[in-house]
């Protein structure tokens, strides 16, 4: 037998083999120290951010915070999310309408909005069987499931029947956030120091809500139509019905409130008046009104376009939903810029620099619809991410301090009601938007195959987006922390009932 060859003894390493075992070690042990590094960063800003939240639930109570995330998450957030990409293609696969006609019946959802200081006075001065607001949450849910439900259920359903549906969803979220905006506009008041936190909340638990119903969007309409993605809707509703049979709130007497109900209305209907003659109020609300009505919406005809199997790159209905939940990450990481970066910066000159980059970033459109993208090498999927990131970062930041600065212009005592008019010059605005666009996409014959004319229409958008520029003058130079009205119209009206929201202990729940 051949003796079996044994291995030679191990040589001692060389200083070279050394010097390359040193490195490899050392480089492990810093990836390690970076990778460890990095996930005790993320749970740290994790961490950070439920701290964040604890501290606004102990600064202005859990159940505000609550109420927060259950209207603008989920009501607005992920059922106003999953409502406009159904709805669109709805519109277009169902009802079969041009572009030029959904741009205006778009416009028609702001109606309700238009509505928001009826819902505030009612929701103030009008009790029903002694409450004020679980009647108004509740007929907000029902609103929401019935027209939802209709919808979905319906075949052969005429547009005009399907539009009323469609305004009474509207209807339903505006009377649910009008309470929200009451309580929202109170705190800021008492808090200034907090407001810019209290729109941040806002802010992101509405983009991550819409962030679950985009991503969710695009796949229920593929699998259930665009019909069976409506009827998904009801179940924000249900939440609504639910949450107002969880608000604590004390039954008042009937025939005391029936005396009070005309003079409260005189009341904040002659502070309204007041209030909105002074040029600190006026002023911001014409900029806010005008800067959204030149900003022309012809989101219709670039959502046709962008389906279209010849004009356009013909994305299908998963992507529009990732497009569009990619959107709404980009606009929770525009909350968070703005709360990290901008929160101190003054008014008028935070929203120069926003409305600016809004005009600029929309050029991005101008190169998709001429494909000047694919002569530059950048497949549409990329660029239309690309696209809709900057649009959304740049579209939060600019938002955010109008809100905040409508906020601010609310008197104690009426501030449910007058912030809830400052939202309807909003909405009349939004209104005024869609229907120029509408205006303008007919003018120029772009149609559900015929594209030729809106890179047009996307150019005229652009340059009245920068034409609101010229009116900066009118935003004020005060820090977004400062009191801007004066103290004599700050506290003329008193304060009326908390606005607070809280929730009810189970033991409560049979005087609902």
């Amino acid at each position: 037998m051949k003796p079996q060859q044994q291995d030679p003894p191990p040589r001692p390493p060389s200083s070279s083999s050394s010097t390359s075992a040193s490195a490899s070690a050392s480089a492990s042990i810093s990836s390690s120290v970076f990778t460890t590094s990095a996930v005790a960063s993320v749970v740290a800003s994790v961490w950070g951010g439920w701290g964040w939240v604890g501290m606004l639930g102990r600064e202005l109570g859990g159940s505000f915070v609550f109420g927060v995330v259950a209207v603008y998450g989920a009501s607005q957030g992920a059922g106003g999310s999953l409502f406009r990409v159904a709805s669109d293609y709805y519109w277009k696969d169902v009802q079969r309408q041009q572009p030029s006609a959904v741009q205006l019946f778009t416009g028609c959802y702001y109606v309700p909005w238009l509505l928001k200081p009826l819902w505030g006075l009612l929701t103030d001065l009008v009790p029903v069987a002694g409450y004020r607001r679980r009647p108004y949450f509740v007929l907000a849910g029902v609103l929401t499931t019935g027209s939802s439900l209709i919808v979905a259920g319906s075949t052969g359903l005429a547009a005009w029947a399907a539009l009323v549906c469609f305004v009474s969803f509207a209807a339903a979220v505006a009377i649910a956030d009008v309470t929200i905006d009451a309580c929202i506009a109170r705190n800021s008041i008492e808090r200034p120091a907090l407001a810019p936190d209290i729109q941040t909340l806002s802010g992101f638990v509405s983009a991550l809500g819409g962030l679950v119903g985009y991503s969710l969007s695009g796949v229920l309409v593929h699998r259930l139509g665009s019909q069976g993605a409506l009827g998904v809707i009801a179940l924000p509703g249900l939440l609504l019905i639910l949450l107002g049979f969880v608000i604590n709130e004390q039954r008042t007497y009937q025939s005391a409130e029936k005396q009070k109900v005309w003079e409260k209305l005189r009341v904040a209907m002659r502070g309204m008046g007041k209030t909105i003659k002074y040029p600190v109020v006026w002023r911001p609300s014409l900029f806010m009104y005008l800067s959204l009505a030149l900003s022309i919406s012809i989101t219709e005809g670039q959502f046709y376009w962008y389906t279209d199997q010849k004009a356009g790159p013909a994305f299908s209905q998963e992507f529009v939903g990732i497009i569009f939940a990619i959107g709404a990450m980009a606009s929770m990481i525009g909350v968070l810029i703005y709360h990290k970066l901008l929160r101190d910066l003054p008014f008028r000159n935070l929203l120069f620099h926003a409305q600016l980059l809004y005009g600029a970033s929309g050029m991005l459109d101008l190169v998709f619809v001429l494909r000047w993208n694919l002569f530059l090498g950048i497949p549409d999927y990329f660029f239309v991410v690309l696209e809709e990131c900057c649009s959304k970062i740049i579209m939060k930041i600019r938002w955010i301090p109008m809100i905040v600065l409508s906020s601010k212009l609310c008197p104690l005592g009426i501030e449910g009601t007058f912030f809830a008019l400052l939202m309807c010059i909003d909405s009349l605005g939004l209104l005024t938007a869609k229907t120029g666009g509408g205006i303008v996409l007919h003018a120029l014959n772009v149609t559900r195959t015929d594209f030729e004319n809106l890179w047009l229409a996307v150019l005229i958008r652009n340059l009245l987006r920068l034409s609101s520029l010229g009116l900066i003058f009118l935003v004020p130079r005060a820090s977004q922390a400062d009191v801007l009205l004066p103290p004599d119209i700050l506290k003329a009206y008193g304060r009326n009932q908390e606005e607070s929201l809280q929730l009810t202990k189970f033991n409560d729940m049979e005087d609902v």
